[in-house]
């Protein structure tokens, strides 16, 4: 459901709910039906970069506004969009010249309206429509807000790229710090590498010196298994050499025994070889008597006998043959006393030599 609204305005409809508050206003502040006042349909238009827009005002009552005086003021600014004076259009403001125009078909009516083209995001504002004449003055204030989907787009693309930028920044900023935390972390995992590297070196030295010492301990047991295996043949040594000492032991003593039973063989001879010759020295003492007694028999007779003489002979070869047998029994005896001497010493180094060392 729909009114038409103005004085005579052929276009301009609006519902009449819309219309409702814009009426009971004008009513409540109409101190007098003669009294006249711009009214506004619209309070709010709407428009998009570079359409053409209208502003649309009326008188109310409706009159012939021809030969009045109407202005369109930039609230903002405070300066002319447009000025019509008795059908003349007069200064405005420069950003809004070639681009206004009063719609004078709708003046006889009372109609007031403004097209501004090629609008702009500049354009957007509060715009006061002023009528003064010989009856008085009236205005209204319209809204224009002009839109740009350009604009928009490039506000919605500046914000996504904001947002891009803000997280490749964000991104750039965490990247770099991963960065620098992976080059700490590669930092320290080198560090930590190299002291395994040198731990690993001291362990491999560790290794090497453990090795050097395992050999050297080998080659002390093998050295000890020698020196063992060596103790081991003098043992066995020593066990045959204490077999063959106790062998020569029992031999020394038979020889001992034999060289003691030979002892007393020798000191008996020499007893026996005392006996003789002393018994022959007696008997030497005793012919040397009786040479002499016969010498001086032979003196005393002179003219032995040859017998006698032969006998003297003989009793001088028997006197010399025992001379030679004394003389060779005194040998054989210090023969066998130095045999005896040197067997004892013998059997006393045989002796010492079979002791435990």
């Amino acid at each position: 459901m729909a009114f038409t609204s103005g004085c005579n305005h052929p276009s301009f409809t609006l519902p009449w709910r819309t219309l409702l508050p814009y009426l009971v206003a004008l009513h409540l502040l109409q101190p007098g039906s003669a009294q006249q006042r711009v009214v506004a349909p619209s309070l709010r238009v709407t428009a998009n970069v570079g359409q053409d827009v209208v502003l649309r005002c009326h008188l109310s009552p409706c009159m012939d506004v021809r030969n009045s005086d109407i202005r369109w003021i930039q609230q903002r600014s405070s300066r002319l969009v447009h000025h019509y004076r008795n059908g003349v259009d007069l200064g405005q403001m420069e950003e809004y010249k070639g681009r206004t125009e009063l719609l004078r078909d709708g003046l006889s009516d009372g109609n007031l309206d403004l097209r501004i083209t090629a609008v702009t995001s500049s354009d957007s504002g509060s715009y006061s429509c002023a009528v003064q004449n010989g009856d008085g003055y009236a205005e209204a204030v319209v809204n224009l807000e002009v839109s740009d989907p350009f604009s928009m787009i490039i506000l919605y693309w500046t914000v996504a790229l904001a947002v891009i930028i803000t997280l490749l920044v964000g991104s750039f900023v965490v990247n770099v710090f991963l960065h620098r935390k992976k080059v700490a972390q590669s930092r320290e995992l080198k560090r930590k590498d190299a002291e395994l590297v040198e731990k690993a070196a001291a362990l491999v030295r560790k290794d090497a010196a453990l090795a050097e010492k395992v050999a050297a301990l080998e080659r002390k047991d093998a050295m000890l298994v020698e020196k063992a295996a060596a103790l081991e043949r003098k043992d066995e040594e020593l066990a045959e050499q204490a077999a063959l000492s106790k062998q020569r032991d029992a031999m020394l003593e038979k020889h001992v025994l034999k060289l003691e039973e030979k002892t007393d063989e020798v000191e008996n001879w020499n007893s026996v070889l005392k006996k003789d010759s002393e018994e022959m020295g007696s008997g030497f003492a005793e012919l040397k008597k009786l040479t002499e007694e016969l010498e001086k028999h032979s003196e005393e007779m002179g003219t032995r006998d040859v017998k006698l003489e032969r006998l003297a002979a003989k009793l001088e070869q028997r006197t010399k043959e025992l001379d030679k047998q004394h003389s060779q029994f005194h040998r054989h005896f210090q023969n066998m006393y130095l045999s005896a001497g040197k067997q004892k010493k013998m059997v006393t180094k045989l002796g010492e030599s079979n002791l435990p060392n």
